[in-house]
């Protein structure tokens, strides 16, 4: 019944089946015959579903190298780490009317994602930082948002269909009982292995077709958490798109977290009234949104990721510092503990992984001629 009530409130509710009217502009037809693509086989199915994504993304931009579809290179990989394409699209995805419903570039999204060739849904997921930040900004200006729905549903399907309907979870150790780290003051009364102590990472999925404000963090999560699962393959500018939305979400700055202030999330500005009298007016920063714990879970994944994972790229740790001081400025601001409790963690592991006198591989042998006894 809440989900009844509250489908009011949305502003576009498309379906994860998107007919052909959904998406009405005109696009101009390339022939194969034009790129010299060998026949379709089943040992060059995949290279052939490559190929005619980016034939159909060169309609779409403004300039494709026609190398991309020559035999000795990978085109998936080039469209997933060439700088120029990747700016050509996140051009695109920011233009104001980009989520509307007839996009040709969210259509060429949802069809590419929906190949099921893992190679150019990494392509997809490489914009996925753009597409939720835009996405969720957006919804407070009741903007037509249903091409970028349309995305974010066919990757939650895609996630509800692969998990089979189980929950992720994690087995937490119980340290009660003794293992090859850590011996035990306690030990156990019988020889029986420790029981497993399950923690709920991501609920089970349920299939939803459309997006309502009761789902839309869920459905975005899901999103966030596949990307999370592919952050090893991601380049760094897409984890730098996120970091950058992510102190958007927040409407902090974080400043205030290094002199150990607090202020609200609205900015001062003075003004004058008829009289002559100097006042303040407050206000609200523009792309702040509702950070629920189902969403600012794989926000915070992602960034202990970019903080602490193996790529020690300078400018990405430091956006993903700057994202987790403003997240922690929003979670004190709305006295949130559990948010809290997990920022300030990451910020302190950042500082020790960028400290100088930590970085020491303790399973290296030092060579020194000096005998120790």
């Amino acid at each position: 019944m809440a989900e009844d009530c509250s489908s009011s409130e949305e502003t576009n509710t498309p379906t994860t089946s998107i007919s052909q009217d959904t998406f009405t502009t005109e696009t101009t037809t390339i022939t194969t015959s034009a790129f010299n693509i060998p026949p379709e086989t089943p040992s060059s199915s995949s290279s052939f579903s490559t190929h005619l994504a980016i034939q159909s993304l060169s309609s779409i931009l403004t300039t494709v190298s026609p190398s991309l579809l020559s035999q000795d290179q990978d085109p998936a990989f080039y469209l997933l780490h060439n700088p120029d394409i990747s700016s050509q699209v996140s051009s695109l995805l920011r233009l104001p009317d980009s989520g509307a419903g007839d996009n040709n570039l969210c259509r060429w999204f949802y069809d590419t994602f929906q190949s099921s060739e893992p190679q150019l849904q990494l392509v997809v997921l490489r914009f996925l930082p753009i597409i939720a930040g835009l996405y969720l900004s957006r919804v407070a200006l009741k903007k037509p948002l249903a091409g970028f729905e349309a995305v974010l549903l066919a990757i939650y399907a895609h996630e509800t269909t692969s998990r089979a309907g189980q929950a992720m979870t994690v087995n937490v150790p119980d340290l009660s009982h003794p293992s090859i780290y850590h011996e035990s003051k306690n030990p156990a009364k019988d020889n029986n292995a420790a029981d497993l102590n399950l923690a709920v990472i991501s609920p089970s999925l349920e299939p939803h077709g459309t997006v309502r404000s009761t789902r839309r963090a869920r459905i975005v999560g899901v999103a966030l958490e596949l990307y999370y699962s592919k952050m090893s393959l991601m380049p760094v500018g897409s984890k730098i798109d996120f970091c950058e939305f992510c102190k958007v979400w927040s409407g902090q700055d974080g400043d205030e977290y290094k002199d150990g202030e607090l202020q609200d999330d609205q900015e001062n500005v003075e003004f004058q009234d008829d009289q002559g009298n100097v006042g303040k007016e407050s206000v609200i920063k523009e792309g702040r949104i509702a950070l629920p714990w189902e969403l600012l879970q794989p926000i915070l994944r992602i960034l202990g990721h970019c903080l602490l994972g193996p790529n020690k790229d300078k400018e990405l740790i430091g956006s993903a510092s700057a994202a987790c001081r403003s997240l922690y400025s929003r979670s004190l601001h709305d006295i949130n503990t559990q948010a809290i409790l997990a920022t300030r963690s990451l910020l302190r592991l950042s500082k020790m992984a960028l400290d100088p006198k930590n970085n020491v591989d303790h399973t290296e042998i030092p060579m020194t001629d000096v005998i120790s006894l």
